[in-house]
C-alpha cells in the first residue's frame, strides 16, 4: 500500500543505490589505476626529447637565411606537411611543393643541411628517460608526427635507438596525432595496457586524447615539472631527488 501510495521513495531507493554503486565503481577504478605497477613510458619526440624538427620558427630561419618570401612558403607548407609526415610524401617530393617549385640561387642539399641542422637535443629530458628505463624496467615507445627522413635524421643524430624499443611514427604508421588511432597502435606494439602507460607530450590536446583511452599523461613544460609528475606515478628517479642540471 505505501509503495502505490509513495512510489517514488521505491525510486529514491534505487537512484541511490545505483548512485552508490557508481560511486564504487570509480573508486574501485582509482584504486585499480594505483595499484597497476606502470610497465611502458610513451614520450613525444620534438619539444620532449629534442626541439622540435621543422616548426615555424625553423621555417622563419630558413626564410631569412636562404631569402624567401615567408608568407608564401607556409601557405604551401601547410597544404602540403601533413601528408609528409604520414610518409606518403618524400623530403625530395616535400621541397619540390614547398620551395623548389622555381629556380633557386641554392641547391636542395643546402636548404636539407639546414633543415637538419635545426634539431637540437634536451640532454637532461633524454638521460631522465634513459634512467627511468634501467631502474624500473619500462618499456619506452616514441609516438610523434614526424616526416621519415627528418625523424631518422634525429634517431642518429641523439642517438634514440640506444633506449626507445619502439618508434609509431607518423610516417611509419600513416596516421599521426590528433587521431587516436595512433595511440591505439601504440599500445598494441608495445603489448600494454593503457592503465599501465605514462605519457609525456607537451601538446595539450594530444595530452586530452590519450587521457581519454585511459593513458596517464603528463603536459611537459619543463624538466623539474615533469620529474614531479613521474614521482607522483611512482617513477623516482635517482630514490626520487630531482637533479638540476646545468
Amino acid at each position: 500500500m505505501t509503495a502505490l501510495l509513495f512510489p517514488w521513495k521505491k525510486l529514491t531507493s534505487c537512484g541511490s543505490g545505483d548512485s552508490i554503486s557508481n560511486g564504487r565503481g570509480m573508486k574501485q577504478n582509482e584504486q585499480i589505476k594505483r595499484v597497476l605497477p606502470i610497465t611502458a613510458l610513451f614520450v613525444d619526440i620534438g619539444g620532449v626529447l629534442l626541439t622540435n624538427g621543422w616548426d615555424h620558427h625553423a621555417r622563419k630561419r630558413a626564410a631569412m637565411n636562404f631569402k624567401l618570401e615567408l608568407a608564401e612558403m607556409e601557405d604551401r607548407h601547410h597544404l602540403t606537411f601533413d601528408t609528409y609526415e604520414e610518409g606518403k610524401l618524400t623530403l625530395e617530393e616535400y621541397l619540390s611543393r614547398v620551395v623548389f617549385y622555381q629556380k633557386r640561387p641554392f641547391t636542395r642539399a643546402q636548404f636539407r643541411r639546414f633543415m637538419f641542422a635545426q634539431s637540437e637535443p634536451y640532454p637532461e629530458m633524454i638521460e631522465l628517460v634513459r634512467k627511468l628505463k634501467v631502474r624500473h624496467g619500462l618499456k619506452i615507445a616514441v609516438v610523434s608526427n614526424e616526416g621519415r627522413e627528418l625523424n631518422d635524421y634525429r634517431i642518429r643524430k641523439f642517438k634514440l635507438d640506444g633506449f626507445v624499443d619502439s618508434f609509431i611514427s607518423s610516417c611509419y604508421v600513416h596516421v599521426r596525432k590528433p587521431d587516436a588511432d595512433i595511440f591505439r597502435l601504440a599500445l598494441d606494439i608495445a603489448q600494454v595496457p593503457a592503465q599501465q602507460v605514462v605519457y609525456i607530450e607537451n601538446t595539450p590536446m594530444f595530452v586530452q586524447i590519450a587521457e581519454g583511452l585511459g593513458i596517464r599523461s603528463i603536459l611537459h613544460a619543463d624538466y623539474r615539472t615533469t620529474c614531479a609528475k613521474l614521482a607522483s606515478f611512482g617513477l623516482q628517479n635517482d630514490e626520487g631527488v630531482i637533479h638540476e642540471t646545468s
